[in-house]
C-alpha cells in the first residue's frame, strides 16, 4: 500500500508541477507587453500564501514529504509571479497587490509559523497547520472567480485561465485517492469534485468546472473574433 500511495503522490508532484507552470504562458504575455492588462493578482496571491503553508505542514509531518516538495516549488514559482505582478501592473493594481502580498504571504504566514512554532506543541501543531490549510483553501476557493467576472464584463474569454482549470480538474482527483491512501483528512477535506479549487496539494473540482461553463457560454455568445486573443 505504501508503494501505491507513494507512486499516487508522485504522479500528484508531476500534475501540480504542470498546474504551477499552466499561467506560464500568461506571464510571458505579460513581460512582452510590459503590462498586465486585465488579469488579477489575487489567486496567485492566495496560492503563494496556500503553497507556504502546505510546504511547512509538509515538513513538520511524518511521511508528508511529498505535500512539501511540491509546495516548496509552488512557493518558487509563485513568488515570480507575484514578482511580476508588481513590476508590470499599472501603479493602483501594483499598491494593491503589494498590500496583499504583505499582510497575506508575509505577515499572516509570519504570524502562523511563528505561533505554531513556539507555542503548539508537535501534535498539536500538525493539526492546527492541517486545519489552518485546509480552512483557507476553503476560503481561497473563490479567489479566481475575479477571472470569471471579467469574463463576464469584457465579454471576453481572453483572461480565462481554462488550461489552469482543466489540471486543476485532473490534479484534486489525483490528490483525492492520495489523501484516502495515506488516510490524511487535512489533504482529503478541501478536495475536489464536491468541493472547490486552490493551488496547493488540493484542488479541483466546482472552480474549474464553472470556468468551463463559462468559457463555454461566452465562446457560444462571442464572434470568433471577441474570443481569439490578440497576437
Amino acid at each position: 500500500m505504501e508503494v501505491v500511495s507513494f507512486s499516487i503522490g508522485v504522479i500528484g508532484n508531476v500534475i501540480s508541477l504542470l498546474v504551477f507552470l499552466s499561467p506560464v504562458g500568461t506571464f510571458w504575455r505579460i513581460i512582452k507587453r510590459r503590462s498586465t492588462e486585465e488579469f488579477e493578482s489575487l489567486p496567485y496571491i492566495c496560492t503563494l500564501l496556500n503553497s507556504a503553508l502546505w510546504t511547512y505542514y509538509g515538513i513538520i509531518k511524518p511521511g508528508a514529504l511529498l505535500v512539501a516538495t511540491i509546495n516548496g516549488f509552488g512557493v518558487l514559482v509563485e513568488t515570480i509571479f507575484v514578482t511580476l505582478f508588481l513590476i508590470y501592473a499599472p501603479a493602483k493594481s501594483r499598491a494593491k497587490t503589494a498590500i496583499l502580498f504583505g499582510i497575506l504571504d508575509v505577515g499572516f504566514l509570519a504570524a502562523a509559523v511563528l505561533v505554531a512554532q513556539l507555542v503548539l506543541q508537535r501534535e498539536t501543531r500538525i493539526d492546527a497547520i492541517g486545519f489552518l490549510c485546509a480552512g483557507l483553501n476553503i476560503i481561497m476557493y473563490g479567489s479566481p472567480l475575479a477571472a470569471m467576472r471579467t469574463v463576464v464584463t469584457t465579454k471576453s474569454v481572453e483572461y480565462m485561465p481554462f488550461f489552469l482549470s482543466f489540471f486543476l480538474f485532473l490534479n484534486g482527483g489525483t490528490w483525492t485517492i492520495y489523501a484516502l491512501l495515506v488516510r490524511d483528512y487535512f489533504l482529503l477535506g478541501p478536495d475536489p469534485s464536491t468541493r472547490g479549487e486552490s493551488e496547493g496539494p488540493s484542488r479541483g473540482g466546482l472552480r474549474p468546472k464553472l470556468d468551463k461553463i463559462a468559457y463555454g457560454y461566452r465562446r457560444g455568445q462571442l464572434s470568433p473574433r471577441q474570443t481569439q486573443s490578440p497576437p
